[in-house]
């Protein structure tokens, strides 16, 4: 590192990378109420075309493994500059697209460069912070992760009613232009250096496991491939995860490096904390659904009242650090993950006699629930991850947190089919919405226990928990 690169500020470089994450976390809530109008435009079922998210996070899940060895090798600020290039290019090539192949082509293209975006740009961070500021860095870097989602449907809702569909993709053009040019300006080049080959075999292995499982998972009893095509690909999903396992455990230089999971701080955000994401994934996506097909409201309407996420995720910013401070991050994520599991649960008794400003209530308070849920992961996640590892735990990490909601969207769009199924009906009601949050609030529930296994010091370092005078 140059002497330059240490007189960065760490908060400048947080804003300025969490301002271009900002518009890869925006893509995929943006198009959830868009997804309507694409529907009717294209002739295909609004809830079958989750597949327009779903490609789009699965190529973001199967790329971001070669992430890091790319960062080494070419440097972190060239490798997220050209991310942004090609994922603003993707965009506009997006709302030009007139059909369901198209949209998914592109959308991959889109994958492709927001995952050299989400670790290579939280690589470019960490290399500049010190423990103790980890705590207010993650708090930055991740309001993009839970203001995107939530910020998403408002603006496609208005973009969509004012100019169309297409205007959802083309915003990330201006926007990306934006954060190209502040990298550019305020973050210095990162000297390359020699990771070693690439990891062929396990990078291999790692995408197709990846891929087929999604694409097992998104297919599995609908009916629009042949029979039994969707089974195999879960199989051979599970057979290439198999031996991806095996070869990570045995390479020198593995495209995940699972001797990583023996960080308990590491191991819990990861394994743990994905379970935890795949439930809340799902929310993001039927909020705006339920309202538009279900409630009958426009696509602005829905948006605004899905904005009330990001207003309780913005309200927890300022109070993460005085409550890990206070009870660390074991007891912090058992409780929270507990409420922030009940508030999804919740959200099956809402109807559409509900006033709407008690349905805003609900959606502020799961969003600050899930905030701070979200942000001690991410805090928690490099606490204790040697300098020589980030690039490796950057690359493993960010494959699991984007693999995570991936699931949640596969998870509501099969709760809904399968719910719409067993009552006779063709398409989802009001009813098999809110069977499709019981199961998302149950998945989130589940990963809750496991929070116990962590030792009650876990990321003191990080926290101050326990400790006189927390560092600031």
């Amino acid at each position: 590192m140059t002497s330059t690169a240490k007189t960065v500020d760490p908060r400048l470089v947080a804003a300025i990378v969490a301002s271009a994450l900002f518009m890869q976390n925006l893509d995929s809530s943006v198009v959830a109420t868009a997804l309507p109008a694409m529907a009717r435009d294209m002739g295909e079922d609004p809830v079958r075309l989750s597949v327009a998210i779903t490609s789009y996070l699965v190529a973001l899940t199967v790329f971001i493994p070669v992430s890091g060895w790319v960062a080494d090798r070419y440097g972190a600020r060239r490798v997220f500059m050209l991310a942004i290039v090609l994922f603003t290019l993707a965009s506009a090539a997006c709302g030009l697209a007139t059909s369901l192949g198209g949209m998914v082509l592109f959308r991959v293209v889109q994958g492709l460069g927001g995952a050299m975006m989400v670790p290579v740009g939280r690589l470019l961070l960490l290399r500049r912070v010190r423990k103790e500021e980890m705590l207010s860095a993650m708090a930055w870097l991740t309001m993009p992760a839970l203001l995107g989602p939530v910020m998403g449907p408002p603006i496609g809702g208005l973009l969509t009613d004012a100019l169309g569909w297409p205007s959802v993709f083309w915003i990330n053009v201006p926007i990306g232009l934006l954060g190209l040019v502040m990298v550019a300006w305020k973050i210095p080049p990162v000297a390359p250096s020699d990771p070693g080959p690439p990891d062929l075999v396990g990078l291999t292995l790692v995408g197709l496991a990846l891929a087929l499982a999604m694409f097992g998972l998104e297919t599995i009893g609908r009916g629009v491939l042949p029979p039994a095509l969707p089974e195999a690909g879960l199989a051979f999903g599970l057979v290439c995860a198999v031996l991806a396992v095996r070869h990570c455990r045995r390479a020198k230089r593995p495209a995940l490096d699972l001797g990583l999971l023996a960080i308990p701080t590491f191991r819990e955000p990861t394994l743990t904390g994905s379970i935890f994401r795949a439930g809340a994934g799902a929310t993001p996506f039927l909020v705006p659904l339920m309202l538009q097909d279900a409630f009958g409201k426009s696509a602005s309407e829905s948006g605004l009242i899905s904005f009330a996420t990001a207003l309780g995720a913005m309200g927890m910013k300022p109070l993460v650090r005085p409550v890990l401070q206070r009870f660390g991050f074991r007891t912090t994520l058992f409780v929270n993950g507990i409420l922030a599991a009940l508030l999804v649960v919740a959200l099956a008794l809402v109807t559409p006699a509900w006033p709407m400003a008690l349905l805003f209530a609900l959606l502020a308070l799961g969003g600050l629930a899930r905030s701070l849920q979200f942000t001690s992961f991410a805090s928690m996640a490099f606490a204790d991850v040697p300098q020589q590892k980030l690039s490796a735990a950057t690359s493993f990490y960010g494959t699991a947190q984007q693999f995570s909601p991936a699931l949640g969207v596969v998870l509501a769009g099969a709760s809904l089919e399968i719910a719409a199924g067993l009552a006779g009906r063709s398409t989802a009601a009001t009813a098999d919405y809110q069977a499709a949050f019981v199961i998302a609030g149950l998945v989130m529930l589940a990963a809750v226990p496991l929070h116990l296994a962590l030792p009650r010091d876990a990321g003191a370092g990080v926290t101050g928990h326990g400790q006189k005078q927390p560092a600031e």
